[in-house]
C-alpha cells in the first residue's frame, strides 16, 4: 500500500472528477443516442431535421471530450511525478504514442464523416455500406484504440504513473462502452436490410 500511495495521491479531488467525466461520456451519450433512436427528442428540438439534431449532438460530444482532457491533464498535476522512461525515450515514446492515436482518431473521422463519426445512425442517418479502408482495416474500433493511446501518452509525457492507473481505466470505460453501442448498431443496420428485403 505505501508503494501505491508514491504514485498515486488518493486525495486529490481532482483524480475523482476526471474519472467520473471519463466514466459519464460514453455513458451518457449511449443513453443519449437510444433515447434518440426510440423516440427522436433531439430531432424534435430542431424542427425534425435529423441532420440538425445530430450535428447539435456532434458538438456536445466534442465539447465535453475536450473538458475530459482537461479534466484528466488538471488531475495529473496533482499526481506524483516519477521519471518512467530514460533519455531520449522520455519524450520519443509519448510523442509516438499521441501521433499515432491522433492519426486513428483524425482518419476514423474523416472515414465516417460527423454522422457516422457521432451516433447519427441512431438518428436515422445510416450510411450506404461499412468503412473497411483504413484505419478500420488495421482496427475494428481505431477511436477508442486511438483515444486511450493519448491517454497513455499524456500520462508518460507528464511523467505521472496515476495516469497509466488512469488509462486501464479508461480502457475498461470502452471495453464496457463498446459492448452495448456495437450490438444496438449491427441491430439498426439489421433492420434496415431486413426492411429493404421486404420491400
Amino acid at each position: 500500500m505505501d508503494a501505491l500511495s508514491t504514485i498515486v495521491n488518493a486525495s486529490a479531488t481532482s483524480l475523482y472528477v476526471s474519472l467520473l467525466s471519463i466514466a459519464f461520456n460514453p455513458t451518457a451519450w449511449n443513453i443519449v443516442a437510444r433515447n434518440e433512436y426510440r423516440n427522436k427528442t433531439i430531432t424534435r428540438m430542431f424542427g425534425g431535421n435529423a441532420r440538425y439534431g445530430c450535428y447539435f449532438l456532434a458538438i456536445m460530444i466534442f465539447s465535453f471530450g475536450v473538458l475530459r482532457d482537461h479534466l484528466y491533464q488538471r488531475a495529473l498535476s496533482d499526481q506524483p511525478r516519477v521519471s518512467m522512461l530514460s533519455a531520449p525515450y522520455d519524450t520519443l515514446v509519448p510523442i509516438a504514442l499521441f501521433a499515432i492515436g491522433q492519426l486513428f482518431v483524425v482518419t476514423s473521422t474523416l472515414a465516417l464523416g460527423i454522422t457516422g463519426t457521432f451516433l447519427g445512425d441512431y438518428f436515422g442517418i445510416l450510411m450506404d455500406h461499412r468503412v473497411q479502408g483504413f484505419p478500420f482495416n488495421v482496427l475494428r474500433d481505431p477511436m477508442y484504440v486511438g483515444s486511450t493511446m493519448c491517454f497513455v501518452a499524456t500520462a508518460l509525457w507528464y511523467e505521472r504513473p496515476a495516469g497509466l492507473l488512469v488509462t486501464l481505466y479508461v480502457y475498461i470505460v470502452y471495453l464496457i462502452a463498446l459492448r452495448f453501442e456495437g450490438p444496438f448498431t449491427d441491430m439498426i443496420y439489421s433492420k434496415r436490410t431486413s426492411t429493404k428485403k421486404a420491400l
